[in-house]
């Protein structure tokens, strides 16, 4: 318990004490937020605000991760790697928007391969490395759905389904100050819970202790009024560390609710597109839906406030549920 409560507290005051360096490093090269035009009006004063905060948030987890973890640890190693990679393909969006000046980033083609061997390589270490069981547990009830059939494609299709989720998801969240690294941090500490307390994964509850202190730091600057944002570098990033997370713990299907309210975000989203596609109607004012409510009126902070209350209920009986299958 002390190395991973060490790890996170490390991750945290690195966050807290290089972040002022980096803001300044990125305002003095003009590396700020692009805002869109259709954006929420009051967003727009936002513009130039540095990003590409997520090479903080990611330098913090690595160099207290990679301190203290165990190099024998496939199933740590392998969702720190994944987690790093989607930040990798995060900076690259990031650096084409802003430097390159191409608003919509990396091709969708490009981003589409990346996160095709990003879920191969996971797929191999789980399967190979960390012997793994190709199942899907169902964990709300005893029950499971074999996928090692025609050579583990199914398997590989579902870590792929969740890694592409949870980091468009994530992705789709960091749309309000602090609202994306809060909501990570909750979902950090109920996976250290399922690590570390029921499974005994100790170099996971590090690696998920590292991203919650990170995330705790980052908040420092980037809650409201954010003097920093974390970018698709950390949004990615932190995607797939808590898809990592999920696909070496096998809870893959409560993830659902341990990160419900980044399923709500990317539900919002998906809603709106088929019904303004199929009705020519809109569901909402604005999606992602917490875009919904500034429209509405309500203030940025109370609906940041509003949606860590709903993904700390929604962790809090996603954690129960997984210690009753469990006992």
């Amino acid at each position: 318990m002390g190395e991973v409560l060490i790890g996170g507290t490390v991750a945290l005051l690195l966050c807290v004490f290089l972040s002022p360096k980096f803001i300044e490093f990125l305002r003095n090269r003009e590396f700020g937020q692009h805002i869109r035009p259709e954006g929420p009006e009051g967003h727009h004063a936002k513009a130039g605000t540095p990003t590409m905060g997520g090479l903080i948030i990611f330098l913090a987890i690595s160099i207290s991760f990679l301190i203290l973890v165990d190099y024998s640890d496939w199933r740590a190693l392998g969702v720190y790697g994944a987690a790093v990679a989607c930040a990798a393909l995060g900076f690259a969006d990031d650096y084409t928007k802003l430097v390159k000046r191409r608003s919509l980033g990396l091709k969708g083609r490009t981003k589409l391969g990346v996160t095709i061997l990003i879920s191969i390589g996971l797929w191999w270490i789980a399967s190979e490395q960390a012997d793994l069981q190709q199942i899907l547990r169902f964990r709300v009830f005893d029950g499971y759905i074999d996928l090692s059939g025609l050579g583990g494609i199914p398997y590989l299709i579902l870590i792929y389904l969740v890694v592409a989720g949870t980091t468009n998801a994530v992705n789709l969240t960091d749309g309000l100050d602090g609202l994306a690294a809060g909501c990570a941090a909750i979902v950090g500490l109920a996976y250290i819970g399922i690590t570390f307390i029921t499974t005994g994964e100790r170099e996971l509850a590090l690696l998920a202790a590292c991203m919650v202190g990170a995330c705790v730091g980052f908040l420092w600057y980037n809650a409201f009024p954010a003097t920093i944002f974390m970018g698709d570098t950390g949004s990615l990033g932190l995607g797939g560390l808590i898809a990592g997370l999920a696909i070496m713990t096998q809870t893959e299907l409560l993830l659902v609710l341990l990160g419900g309210i980044f399923v709500v975000e990317a539900a919002s989203v998906m809603i709106q597109v088929f019904s303004f596609q199929t009705f020519r109607k809109r569901v909402f004012l604005m999606a992602p839906i917490h875009h919904h409510f500034e429209i509405q009126g309500w203030s940025e902070t109370k609906i940041i406030l509003r949606f860590w209350i709903v993904a700390a209920v929604c962790s809090a009986i996603g954690f129960t549920l997984y210690q009753q299958s469990i006992a």
